[in-house]
């Protein structure tokens, strides 16, 4: 697993909009450190409280700094297998399956009776072109979750493009009532070329209370939130299979979109998901 990660940070300059106070108080606390006599305690209340499973950290809690550290931990050596079958696609972190389907003419569902439309959540026309009529899959992770992000399958990542925007909630409630939610929030679009079937992309999607995203390949990320602008990182980094991407400070979503043709997705909308597991297989590879 990748560990040259750097976090993107909190900036004054980002686009002003629902949820930015909170985050930022949020991401204030989150990074605050506590005591040390007080973090296995403090911990063990929040997983408590949201039904975290302690017995898969990496360290002893007290060793997470704050709580942020806490979000953003790695798992034990083992708590996860990723499916090694030649074809599998697996899912890039835990959370649960909030939406699946084929991007028909670019749209997306985002929930019941609300699409948004795939330029708008990637903001590269040659990119939606390539993946429309792909399929996608919306994952939504809670406060429980593991909240580090995985590749879904193997190949090199081209680049990384950071998209200000609101800090919406993205929780079922939120993504039934507001329109276009996902391609409106502070985003990174990670662009994966991946073996055999060419472009992914993997979307990491900010939320309320969601502080910082960690980005494990790119050296100037911190730099993203503290111009408040649009950033492109070209990176050219092989990555194998469940190899780390990044991670969320807070509970946020994934979205999965593959090139037409070339990938089959299953599981039922609502269903928990986690890192590793097959979520669809490659049907098709060749010169891609």
């Amino acid at each position: 697993m990748a560990s040259n990660a750097h976090f993107v940070r909190e900036g004054s300059t980002r686009r002003a909009g629902p949820g930015a106070a909170y985050s930022a108080l949020v991401g204030s606390v989150a990074s605050r450190a506590l005591p040390t006599a007080l973090r296995s305690l403090a911990y063990r209340a929040f997983a408590r409280a949201v039904g975290a499973n302690l017995d898969e950290t990496e360290l002893a809690l007290g060793e997470y700094a704050s709580l942020g550290d806490f979000f953003a931990r790695k798992l034990r050596h083992g708590a996860r297998i990723v499916d090694a079958a030649p074809d599998a696609i697996v899912s890039p972190c835990d959370g649960v399956l909030a939406a699946r389907g084929t991007c028909v003419d670019g749209a997306m569902v985002q929930a019941k009776g609300r699409n948004y439309r795939l330029d708008d959540l990637v903001a590269d026309e040659a990119l939606a072109k390539t993946l429309t009529g792909g399929a996608y899959a919306t994952i939504y992770l809670s406060p429980r979750d593991y909240h580090r992000v995985h590749t879904p399958l193997a190949g090199t990542i081209v680049r990384y493009d950071y998209l200000p925007g609101t800090l919406w909630p993205v929780n079922r409630w939120a993504t039934n009532r507001r329109e276009g939610l996902l391609a409106r929030n502070e985003r990174v679009v990670i662009h994966l070329h991946a073996d055999g079937i060419g472009d992914v992309a993997v979307v990491m999607v900010g939320a309320a209370g969601v502080g910082n995203i960690r980005l494990s390949h790119a050296p100037d990320s911190a730099e993203f939130r503290a111009s408040g602008e649009r950033r492109t990182i070209e990176r050219n980094d092989r990555v194998e299979r469940g190899d780390e991407l990044g991670a969320f400070r807070l509970g946020s979503t994934v979205v999965l979109v593959f090139p037409p043709g070339k990938a089959s997705l299953a599981g039922e909308v609502g269903q928990p998901v986690r890192f590793g597991e097959r979520i669809g297989v490659v049907t098709a590879r060749g010169d891609a």
